[in-house]
């Protein structure tokens, strides 16, 4: 009979070796400091030079699980229910990540690497398999090379494929230096002058609930304070108003008759088939819807299985018109993937808004995960950026 095969000591602790790897750039790249961003890049070598495809498969699903560490609390906390659900849906969550860079891994040296990885990138970066490309490496690009644009983009992207070939030490090593080029001189994202975002701490008790009067009531003090102070466009977090009606319209014009004052904030409106989550913008003299979300989260908002949950517009209103500039608007998910904000920095938006509501995230860093994002974006870019998150 044939000797069956048993794993040498040294090949266990070289496997363990890489998925720690994965580990560590998923934990530190998406700890929720901006900076931290760069780890991720360091993720593409330790998938190419697995030792084996499984062994690949697991450094991607450590480096997802890491990544995404606080979903099973946030999931948890959403739904009322205990951690096991949320450990459900978290390994749920990365079998998109996972499955598609174990498929197109591949033992073969030389240009098969880097094109398979690109291939992965692209895959993770659009509908649908993109639904899920959270934790993408590529995101490190506004760490890397602030201001650059589109060129850091493609620079970042062809460190990344580098990273798969036997010129990984020299990728790295120039990767390594634009950071601490980066790291020595960073400052975060300007705001336009007479802008301001204002954070909220609304809580909720359960998924569904939305503002109720005194929330309406507190919140427009909150604006009118920001007025007084010269403010003249003020952004509020997702659902800071609620569901959105013709008497909510008329609450919030005729408290800001008489400011001179742009709101942008979030809303729910219904229609037939469900719902819409969107920014509106509002002031003393109006409202208008102006943006309907590209990718709300799946599962627990974006349900196409069934009738009743959120629009998906995946490639909808890149940009928006708002207080006489040109928007790319970022609600909550949207940070977290990468061809909405792609998609709209095409169009050369003025300014980046983006808004989040986090009352479910509980003590995780999911919310600092997406401003970390937004901010690295913003400073690839070189565009304003404003947020509002409701923690």
């Amino acid at each position: 009979m044939p000797a069956k095969f048993s794993p040498s000591p040294r090949s266990i602790a070289l496997s363990a070796a890489f998925i720690a790897g994965g580990i560590f750039t998923g934990a530190v790249g998406w700890s929720g400091h901006t900076l931290a961003l760069a780890a991720g890049v360091l993720f593409p070598a330790l998938w190419a030079f697995a030792p084996s495809r499984a062994v690949a498969a697991l450094v991607a699903l450590a480096h997802f699980l890491a990544a995404s560490r606080g979903l099973p609390e946030g999931v948890a906390i959403f739904y009322g229910s205990d951690m096991g659900m949320g450990l459900v849906l978290w390994l749920l969550a990365s079998l998109m990540f996972v499955a598609v860079h174990t498929i197109v891994w591949t033992r073969k040296a030389g240009w098969q690497r880097p094109i398979r990885y690109a291939i992965a990138t692209i895959l993770m970066s659009l509908p649908p398999f993109g639904i899920a490309g959270w934790a993408s490496p590529i995101t490190a690009a506004g760490v890397l090379f602030p201001g650059w644009g589109w060129f850091g983009l493609a620079a970042t992207a062809t460190g990344l494929l580098i990273m798969t070939t036997r010129l990984w030490p020299i990728a790295a090593l120039a990767l390594g230096g634009a950071f601490a080029w980066s790291a020595a001189s960073w400052t975060l994202p300007t705001v336009p002058e007479g802008w301001q975002g204002i954070d909220t701490s609304f809580q909720f008790s359960e998924a569904g609930q939305y503002a109720d009067y005194a929330q309406h009531m507190a919140t427009i003090a909150m604006v009118k304070e920001a007025a007084g102070q010269g403010a003249s466009v003020v952004v509020l977090p997702e659902s800071a108003f609620g569901i959105w009606t013709a008497t909510t319209e008329r609450l919030w014009t005729r408290e800001l008759a008489g400011t001179d004052v742009m709101i942008n904030g979030g809303a729910i409106v219904i229609d037939h088939s469900g719902y819409d989550n969107v920014m509106v913008q509002v002031s003393g003299e109006g409202s208008e819807v102006i943006y309907y979300e590209r990718m709300p989260v799946p599962i627990s908002m974006w349900q196409p299985w069934t009738t009743g949950g959120a629009n998906a517009h995946f490639f909808a209103n890149p940009v928006v018109d708002f207080a006489g500039v040109s928007i790319a608007p970022l609600i909550c998910y949207e940070q977290l993937v990468i061809w909405p904000i792609l998609q709209s920095m095409l169009f050369g938006p003025e300014v980046i808004v983006a808004t989040g509501n986090g009352w479910w995230t509980g003590d995780t860093n999911i919310v600092a995960i997406q401003k970390a994002s937004a901010e690295a974006w913003a400073a690839l870019f070189g565009v304003p950026l404003v947020m509002a998150f409701n923690h």
